[in-house]
């Protein structure tokens, strides 16, 4: 049985604020936990309406703090935005906070755009130095020495799990050096899944974290009880990613009975090509898919993602998810 776990997107829609869908997430994750999900994450995103996740360890603190087993993580914080020593302290406090259900994944992108980047006092160069503040947090969240100047209080010793995360083989290959787990975007960029999957475990290096390569896959799916319905909420997802590749940033929007109505011949391509891992329909395909996909790829753990515009819906679709995958323990 493969772990499942969830990407919460934090997405404001036009019927809602962001204040309703952060409460949402946590309303989320609550049921999740009894559906057996092993980890819910958020992610890092700036100048963005449509997502409320900005302020990444505040909604981490939120949703942990409605939950009681269930690991809460980012997915993940963009580290060319901050200084390691403070993503130590904020991560290392999550953890004394909510003890042994912190992770922490790290991507190079920095989930906004240039003009953004500039707000937040980065240059767009601080990716080049991303293994170097790999390893600088790391050491930061591991027991200081005797003689050490600089510790990050509370972090210390709290050794959070590191991730990281990539939709590339550059990803892949510093996961691989480091010794840490892997987590791949395929919700939004399957085109180099399987290389970098294979390139992550031919070249993967034990290390104190992790003996064994660990690889998570990202996968967009959307259940309801009927193949229809589900084609329909999935329409909601099709739109943003037609508004992103025409560089829309808007509020995320309901769902609508023909997409053929809503984007043209190269942003339909474009949206199909980012989606085209995506599993959508009744608890029969949903299982089929989650198995193959396993099958194909090796996942050691899927990440769902669930981008629904109505909430009681997401939450039926991820309860059929749960149920097709083989992990549903207790009926909320």
């Amino acid at each position: 049985m493969t772990p499942l776990s969830i990407l919460d997107l934090v997405r404001v829609t036009e019927a809602t604020d962001a204040g309703e869908v952060l409460r949402n997430a946590r309303d989320v994750a609550v049921h999740a936990e009894g559906w057996g999900y092993n980890r819910i994450w958020v992610a890092e995103h700036h100048n963005m309406i449509g997502v409320a996740s900005a302020a990444t360890a505040v909604v981490i603190a939120h949703i942990a703090g409605g939950t009681q087993r269930i690991r809460v993580g980012a997915g993940g914080i963009m580290l060319p935005n901050h200084a390691p020593y403070i993503i130590a302290e904020q991560f290392g406090t999550l953890e004394r906070l909510f003890p042994g259900r912190i992770d922490l994944g790290l991507g190079r992108a920095p989930g906004t755009d240039q003009i953004t980047l500039r707000a937040l006092r980065r240059i767009p160069e601080a990716s080049d130095q991303f293994p170097q503040d790999v390893l600088e947090l790391q050491a930061f969240l591991a027991p200081a020495g005797p003689d050490q100047r600089i510790v990050a209080v509370p972090a210390a010793g709290t050794n959070v799990p590191l991730w990281i995360l990539g939709s590339s083989h550059f990803g892949a290959m510093l996961a691989a050096e480091l010794g840490l787990p892997y987590a791949f975007a395929s919700h939004f960029a399957p085109d180099q899944l399987l290389s970098a999957l294979e390139l992550y475990r031919s070249r993967f290096k034990p290390s104190e974290q992790l003996s064994r390569p660990y690889a998570m896959v990202g996968v967009n799916v959307i259940a309801a009880d009927t193949d229809q319905e589900a084609r329909r909420l999935a329409t909601t997802q099709q739109m943003s990613f037609t508004d992103l590749s025409a560089g829309r940033r808007g509020l995320s929007r309901p769902p609508i009975d023909d997409i053929e109505t809503y984007w043209s011949g190269p942003q339909k391509a474009q949206a199909q090509r980012m989606l085209a891992r995506s599993i959508v329909g009744a608890p029969g395909a949903v299982r089929e898919g989650l198995q193959a996909l396993v099958a194909e790829t090796g996942a050691d753990e899927l990440m769902i993602v669930s981008d629904i515009f109505n909430h009681p819906a997401r939450l039926r679709s991820l309860e059929l998810i749960a149920q097709a995958g083989g992990v549903s323990a207790i009926s909320n």
